[in-house]
């Protein structure tokens, strides 16, 4: 039986689209079977549709939630007298798509001036549905106390404390910059220089306020001006502007506005990262004065010019290397003060196609709603849960947190991982070390607008590696290693970061954003080596499917196992899964299925599949089965019926690299899903290898595997 969860907003502009994500993501976090609904679109005016919330739930998760009613038939029939006609038709929808989830979660409708049936609407609608109900706040111009006030009337409304049906309050928006009319607004450009932006209501005093209210406080989202920063082309398709360079249009990002109508030595401290530079077409002296700082590194966010014609063929052939780069290079045919007056109206919600944006938006608002109120809601669930994509995720973090491990990263002049260190410590995730010149370091941070905190370190290369050639002439003195030649492989930043790990100075390694994977393992195999009780290093992938998480192994480092190597990669392989909070099955692929086949290739895996069962017959494990009879019960059920394997695999051993890696590639592309690895496993401590292609967040959660690793070998 499913659970309902209707969010009712107290007043207009609470966010709620944004609770609505993080309340899908917050039970997606505990494995539970989410379920959207929104009755009746409600679009803003001059949007065409479709209604903004389902269209985010649809393309940021595997979820399918029912078109809502439209809004004008939705008045038809209450103008009509036909409000149970309503009622009816939203009760169907729901049996019809969300019946078999744990939760759903209810958007309900937005007081407007356009719909001021919208509160009575919201009640009916909860009740037809049997709905819980959550209210949703903002605080605006009011403390917390007149908050809590505003909320407690709401619930008046709704029968008071005689209604067990309301469950508490979420407060969004909160220490959000305002005006005298509790309108949000961002200070995202000069344009509001004047302005009497304020804040109002802190964290800890609405805490405060409701730690003896009448209804429970169930989450308590901050304000933060990184989930309003949007994509340049966002503002290209709001002010209609032409692309006189198009650069990194679909990724730059626009954190600020700055208007250069002064001197350029007055203006210089503007460009920053992620700023939009807005200056008339005809001001040369600012155009390449923009191009220079984009040249030397600084990331600025776009340059927008107004007044409608193109500056100097010229001037653009000058300033060639700079577009290059990636900046981009807009025009508007208005004049400055009238761009100034579009800026101000530009829609800063999140766009339904903006994949990163709704990733951080419903990952920040789920971190601060109440853990155990979600626990609660799907605690009478009997349904077996998966390991979801959002679970899994939370789970790394989560985990790493609680290692509280050092990491090293040898890359620590690359961008990327640059800012993967600052996103890790700010996070928790791990005490990163950066090996590279700090002012090297600092100066690649600046230009990307990172702000390496207490959590990063960065180590010197050159101030440090006499200190390590004495200890790895000791490691590898069997092989006749010289202090001449050790000081000259520790100038590889990889190596000594090895080192560092051989020394116990950190708890782990993390590389191959510049490096090969061959670069990346061999230090650690000479000076590490593997752990006690195992034969050799393996690797897995955590293949994050859009319902649940499989393991893929090996996929990156032995190229044809024997077949006691495949057994005990399988074995390696089961254990990192249940480490990580996946139920092994393992499913020793093979281009056959049970006896079927024969030939020295199916015969090595029918080996290896014994001898994992004689070594481990704690781990379920079957094999030979072919990929489509361990994934899909309906295949499992005419191939192998008696398999404890088929049809429900979550662990898949490949039975050589060229199959493996070749599988991997292929699934996470066709699929376009998320691989996270590989992991290598066997190690005596933890080293980990990145793809040269990798983003910034799969180094982030790399060093949340390797943290978490290093736990598990204390």
């Amino acid at each position: 039986m499913s659970r309902t969860i209707m969010l009712i907003p107290i007043g207009g502009g609470v966010g709620l689209t944004t609770i609505s994500l993080g309340m899908v993501r917050a039970l997606e976090r505990q494995g539970a079977r989410a379920g959207f609904f929104k009755p009746v679109a409600q679009l803003r005016l001059g949007d065409q549709g479709p209604e903004r919330s389902t269209a985010i739930i649809k393309n940021a998760t595997n979820l399918t939630p029912p078109d809502p009613l439209r809004m004008h038939y939705a008045e038809s029939l209450i103008s009509s007298d036909q409000r149970d006609v309503l009622l009816e038709e939203v009760v169907a929808r729901y049996q019809q798509y969300c019946s078999q989830d744990d939760v759903v979660v209810v958007e309900g409708l937005v007081p407007t001036r356009r719909s001021p049936w919208a509160n009575r609407a919201n009640i009916d609608i909860a009740k037809a549905l049997d709905a819980e109900v959550v209210f949703v706040a903002t605080p605006g111009i009011d403390d917390a106390g007149q908050l809590r006030e505003r909320v407690e009337i709401a619930q008046s409304n709704m029968g008071g404390s005689k209604n067990k049906q309301i469950l508490g309050v979420i407060v969004n928006k909160v220490g959000a910059p305002v005006d005298d009319q509790g309108r949000t607004r961002p200070d995202l450009s000069e344009i509001f220089e004047g302005s009497e932006l304020q804040t109002h209501a802190s964290t800890d005093s609405i805490l405060k306020a409701f730690k003896h209210a009448k209804l429970p406080l169930l989450g308590c989202i901050p304000w933060t001006y990184d989930l309003i920063a949007p994509r340049v082309q966002d503002l290209v398709e709001h002010l209609r502007a032409s692309i006189i360079n198009e650069g990194d249009i679909k990724d730059r990002r626009l954190r600020s506005v700055t208007f250069c109508a002064r001197s350029v030595p007055n203006m210089i401290s503007h460009f920053k990262p992620g700023s939009l530079l807005v200056t008339s077409a005809d001001r040369p002296d600012v155009i390449v004065s923009a191009c220079l700082a984009a040249m030397n590194g600084v990331e600025i966010g776009a340059l927008l010019l107004t007044g409608g014609f193109e500056p100097d063929e010229s001037l653009m052939d000058l300033c060639k290397p700079a577009m290059d780069g990636g900046l981009p290079v807009l025009l508007v045919e208005t004049n400055t003060w009238q761009t100034s007056l579009n800026l101000q109206a530009f829609n800063l919600e999140v766009p339904t196609d903006d994949p990163l944006r709704i990733e951080q938006v419903q990952d920040y608002t789920a971190s601060h709603i109440d853990e155990a109120w979600i626990e609660s809601l799907i605690s009478g669930s009997e349904r077996k849960r998966k390991l979801s994509p959002p679970a899994f995720r939370y789970q790394l973090t989560e985990l790493a947190r609680q290692a509280n491990k050092r990491i090293v990263l040898p890359e620590g002049t690359e961008p990327r991982t640059i800012k993967a260190a600052a996103i890790c410590a700010e996070r928790g995730i791990a005490r990163c070390v950066l090996i590279g010149n700090p002012e090297e370091v600092h100066k690649i941070a600046e230009q990307q607008g990172v702000t390496l905190g207490e959590g990063v370190e960065i180590i010197d290369p050159e101030q440090v590696r006499e200190n390590y050639i004495a200890p790895m002439v000791e490691l590898r003195k069997h092989k006749g290693l010289t202090e001449v030649v050790a000081e000259e492989q520790l100038e590889d930043e990889v190596v000594l970061g090895t080192m560092m790990l051989a020394q116990n100075e950190v708890d782990g390694l993390v590389s191959g954003a510049v490096h090969t994977t061959a670069h990346t393992i061999r230090p650690p195999l000479q000076l590490i080596k593997t752990a006690p009780g195992s034969s050799l290093v393996s690797s897995i992938f955590f293949m994050l499917l859009p319902d649940q998480v499989l393991v893929y192994g090996d996929c990156a480092i032995n190229p044809d196992p024997t077949a006691e190597q495949l057994a005990d990669i399988a074995i390696q392989s089961a254990e990192s899964a249940l480490a990580f909070g996946i139920e092994p099955k393992v499913a020793m692929i093979s281009y056959s299925t049970g006896t079927s086949g024969t030939g020295s290739d199916v015969d090595k895996v029918r080996k290896a599949t014994e001898l994992a069962k004689s070594k481990r017959p704690d781990i379920v494990i079957d094999g030979p089965l072919q990929y489509d009879a361990a994934v899909m019960e309906n295949v499992a059920k005419k191939k192998a019926p008696d398999s404890p394997v088929a049809g429900q695999a979550t662990v898949f051993i490949f039975p050589d690299l060229n199959t493996g890696n070749t599988t991997y590639k292929a699934v996470q592309r066709s699929a376009d899903l998320i691989s996270i690895g590989p992991m290598l496993q066997g190690m005596r401590k933890p080293v980990n290898d990145l793809s040269r292609g990798a983003l910034v967040e799969d180094i982030v959660y790399t060093v949340a595997l390797t943290a978490i690793q290093s736990k598990q070998l204390d």
